[in-house]
């Protein structure tokens, strides 16, 4: 008997210890307290951003309209210039002896002018008398007609060498900045070179081209009737420059291409800025960025995610602390280090806000201690 007492007495023991180890392991598990959120909708402005081509709102390419060598550059390269002023000087000795030949033949075509008059008009007496016949009366008149299509053609000859004189001064036209000089003094030019003298970029307003896709566009016009609306309908634009920073200025899209880009499904837009201290420059790029105004979203941290290939999950945390995993799906626009949710979320629901990659199915969030 006292051995089948101690049997007994062994395994009470036993069985209290086990049942206490078990409690000692069960709370050496504790759970981590994580930080949460409750879900909310806010109103954002987003900026999409474009790739730019910056242009002056006219760049004229500079051509001699005669030949001849370059006697004078009268500007340098980045010069404001204004319209009418003189850039180049070409050689205009042999233009000028041309003008001095054509205005000479002029004054003796007006001479033989006069003479043909004069003799029309005594041919007009002597066959009044009968004394010449018709013929001859008409030969006086036709060679008056003649004379005085000599005078013509004379005028015609100054008209044009008096222009060909005049192009060698080589004049801007148009308000604007020269771009370069490619040619030196003495350089021979004529009207078929193919690198222009110089180009005078008017750059007091620039144009900025920019792409959108197809899809973009059709949703924008649809929400405000049509193309001409949609365009009124754009916000100002943001320019960032090739060094990331920002234009001090916002830009107004102008116009938007007939012709979708069959290789790319895109669009292009123009947008217009103002430059009054020339700090952009025809041929330079940059990005545009469009103001993209959403309502209503909801935003929640990018830790608060795991990515399930192309899904995404959050934790809802219940009543009791206890966590349970969630599809959602997100917008692909980012904000840092947020994220927009798209479907999924509703209001008021509570979700681990970080760390959620480390979370269980089921695990106490909120409470340290022994787990459930």
């Amino acid at each position: 008997m006292r051995i089948k007492f101690n049997m007994l007495a062994i395994g009470l023991v036993a069985a209290t210890l086990l049942s206490s180890c078990g409690q000692q392991q069960k709370r050496q598990t504790p759970s981590a307290v994580y930080k949460t959120l409750k879900v909310e909708k806010q109103d954002i402005t987003l900026d999409s951003k474009y790739s730019a081509t910056i242009r002056g709102r006219q760049d004229v390419n500079i051509y001699p309209q005669v030949g001849g060598t370059i006697q004078q550059i009268c500007v340098t390269e980045g010069q404001r210039v204004s319209v009418g002023q003189t850039l180049f000087i070409i050689d205009q000795v042999p233009f000028q002896a041309a003008l001095n030949t054509a205005e000479a033949s002029l004054e003796s075509a007006k001479a033989a002018e006069a003479t043909a008059a004069l003799n029309y008009e005594a041919k007009k007496t002597l066959k009044a008398e009968n004394v010449i016949s018709d013929f001859d009366l008409q030969t006086a008149y036709n060679s008056l007609l003649s004379a005085k299509a000599q005078v013509s053609q004379a005028n015609a000859n100054v008209l044009n060498a008096r222009n060909n004189l005049s192009y060698t001064v080589v004049k801007s036209p148009s308000n604007g900045v020269v771009g370069e000089l490619p040619y030196k003094k003495g350089a021979l030019v004529s009207a078929s070179i193919v690198t222009p003298l110089t180009t005078v970029s008017d750059i007091n307003q620039m144009h900025v081209y920019f792409s959108m896709t197809e899809s973009q566009l059709l949703s924008m016009v649809r929400e405000s009737g049509s193309l001409d609306k949609a365009i009124a309908a754009m916000p100002p634009l943001k320019l960032q420059l090739v060094d990331g920073s920002l234009y001090d200025l916002t830009g107004k899209v102008e116009s938007a291409s007939a012709v979708i880009d069959p290789s790319t499904g895109s669009i292009q837009l123009r947008a217009v800025f103002d430059n009054p201290n020339y700090v952009l420059h025809s041929g330079s790029t940059g990005v545009i960025l469009l103001p993209l105004e959403l309502k209503d979203q909801i935003i929640i941290p990018i830790k608060a995610t795991v990515q399930l290939q192309d899904r995404f999950r959050v934790w809802d945390v219940d009543e009791n602390g206890i966590a349970h995993g969630h599809l959602i799906s997100l917008r692909p626009e980012r904000l840092g280090d947020k994220v927009i949710v798209s479907e999924g979320l509703t209001v008021g629901q509570e979700i681990v806000a970080e760390g959620a990659g480390m979370v269980k199915e089921g695990q106490d969030v909120l409470h340290k201690g022994e787990s459930k």
